[in-house]
């Protein structure tokens, strides 16, 4: 066993607030694609329809996502043999650069499919920054904490994805409200992206002035670290066991409810309930301001009553609730369409075998060539939610029923009958501001926002606790990344395009509570607790 680690000169506060504020620049660069998606598929995949474009921004978005666990082996690899402090310097450079040459990328219209290629690479870039930087700011304030307080420490990095989060809002609040919706959807978009090259000019000026973690430094000064981390981490059942459990027994669940709580219920709230971007982003901003403070309460709660039972409660409670809190976010944000989908649901009676996913990655599918395709393509566009039911008895024609009403649907016809019945049964095409009850909006976005923070706030503090100091780096990084990189960062692409296919608005939220459940149960039975272990062997 390594000795005590000495005690570090730096004040604490210096080490959280440094590495803090760094990690705080890098999500804001990662995450304001995801905030612009809608702008990103206009301007680089305008060559296929409406909703294959947003499924592929959103694939794009997803990019960074997969290679996020290739990026924790890389660095966690880098950061276990020669130090954390610099490992995060270089990450931070290769996010801060990729996302700056994002706003100079010229678009489809200009380049072709050149854009979109190039956007993919620099998204690809971008998550294998990210899978480097988490595992090294959490390592290295939790190797800074004194016993008893990991928690409290390691809750302020779990805060910096939604400050920069929240961060990235601001500023793109702001700048739709400067220059307006027009300009913002021309030219404006790309300036969130510019002006990140300041903030990393600044992030790595902080992350110059800290020192090397002292459990890092005493194990180099003793010999003791680690010639071949990811054999030892990962070719060893031993701690691969740990990583597995870690991965399907707390780390999947909290991905799906973190971006469920945030991400999925801006999607949610501007692409299915219509509500416009501006006033979607504002209501997700008061909530995040509201919530965030709970990050660190839990963390400094699971230093009490440990890291394992608040997880889990939270992974049960989103479980259970994401259901009723998403109908009631639909009641709240745009009334109109709930009423309207109580008194007068639509369904789309047609053979299965001709209807398509509505889905053209390579944009030259119509839909036009049977009736359920020409129906579903009306409504989706409409974003019209509807029940699927079959019916073979006419191969290519398509009976939608609204309410009481049947349109008849078949290759050659227009929509036009289909369009007027849906807006005489109260269908809206958006979400009427002035009926959107902001307070309670806001209140079901909190809700939402308890359980991100229940399950994320302690998970550091754990992922740290739960692997040796030798290849900390390296064991931690891998689940983290796999978990939030593959089932997170997928949840948006996936639910919306299980929206999509099936028409039900809410069918998607089944992607994130059958996670949810699996982990529970999972963490349940396997997972251990970890708030009482020392860190510093």
């Amino acid at each position: 066993m390594a000795k005590a680690a000495p005690v570090t000169s730096q004040n604490e506060k210096m080490v959280i607030a440094a590495s803090s504020l760094g990690t705080v620049f890098e999500w804001y660069d990662f995450f304001l694609y995801g905030l612009l998606a809608s702008f990103i598929s206009a301007q680089f995949f305008s060559a296929v329809n409406e909703t294959t474009g947003f499924i592929l921004a959103l694939a794009a978005f997803a990019a960074g996502f997969v290679v996020r666990p290739f990026g924790a082996l890389l660095f966690g690899r880098i950061g276990d043999l020669v130090g954390r402090k610099n490992t995060f310097i270089v990450t931070m450079t290769l996010m801060g650069l990729s996302t700056f040459a994002v706003g100079l990328l010229p678009n489809y219209a200009s380049i072709g499919v050149a854009a979109p290629l190039i956007l993919v690479t620099l998204r690809l870039l971008q998550g294998l920054a990210v899978g480097g930087e988490y595992g090294g700011a959490a390592t290295y304030v939790a190797e800074h904490a004194p016993e008893g307080r990991r928690g409290f420490f390691t809750s302020w990095i779990q805060a910096t994805a939604t400050i920069g989060l929240f961060a990235a809002l601001l500023v793109v609040i702001g700048l739709r409200t400067a220059m307006g919706e027009e300009a913002f959807a021309d030219w404006g978009w790309r300036v969130p992206f510019l002006i990140s090259i300041f903030l990393l000019a600044i992030s790595l000026w902080i992350r110059m002035q800290l020192e090397e973690s002292p459990v890092f430094q005493q194990m180099k000064e003793e010999g003791t670290t680690s010639d071949a981390p990811l054999s030892e981490a990962f070719g060893r059942w031993g701690n691969l066991k740990i990583v597995l459990i870690v991965l399907f027994g707390a780390i999947a669940g909290q991905a799906v409810v973190w971006y469920t709580g945030q991400f999925y219920a801006l999607f949610f709230l501007e692409k299915i309930l219509k509500v416009d971007g501006a006033t979607a982003n504002i209501l997700i901003a008061v909530a995040l301001v509201i919530g965030t403070p709970l990050f660190v309460f839990f963390g400094w709660l699971s230093d009490r009553v440990g890291r394992k039972k608040i997880i889990l409660t939270g992974l049960a409670l989103a479980a259970l609730t994401y259901f009723p809190l998403f109908g009631a976010l639909t009641e709240a944000a745009n009334p109109a369409l709930a009423q309207a989908q109580e008194r007068a649901p639509v369904t789309v009676n047609a053979n299965p075998d001709s209807c398509s996913l509505q889905f053209d990655p390579i944009g030259r599918n119509t839909f036009d060539t049977t009736g359920c395709d020409i129906a579903k393509s009306a409504l989706a566009k409409a974003g019209i939610p509807y029940r699927n039911v079959s019916y073979t008895r006419d191969p290519d024609t398509a009976f939608v029923t609204i309410g009481d009403a049947v349109i008849e649907v078949a290759p050659g016809h227009d929509t036009s009958a289909l369009t007027a019945t849906i807006a005489e049964a109260g269908y809206p095409s958006a979400a009427d501001p002035a009926e959107i009850d902001r307070v309670k909006v806001v209140l079901i976005l909190f809700a939402l926002l308890i359980m991100v923070t229940m399950t994320y706030g302690p998970i550091a503090a754990m992922l740290v606790e739960i692997f040796p100091s030798r290849i900390r780096y390296t064991s931690m990084s891998l689940p983290y990344h796999v978990g939030n990189g593959w089932f997170g960062g997928f949840l948006p692409t996936v639910a919306f395009a299980m929206v999509a296919a099936t028409g039900s608005i809410y069918f998607g939220l089944w992607y994130p509570v059958a996670i949810a459940a699996g982990t529970f149960v999972i963490g349940l039975i396997f997972l251990p607790e970890t708030y009482r272990r020392r860190i510093d062997d």
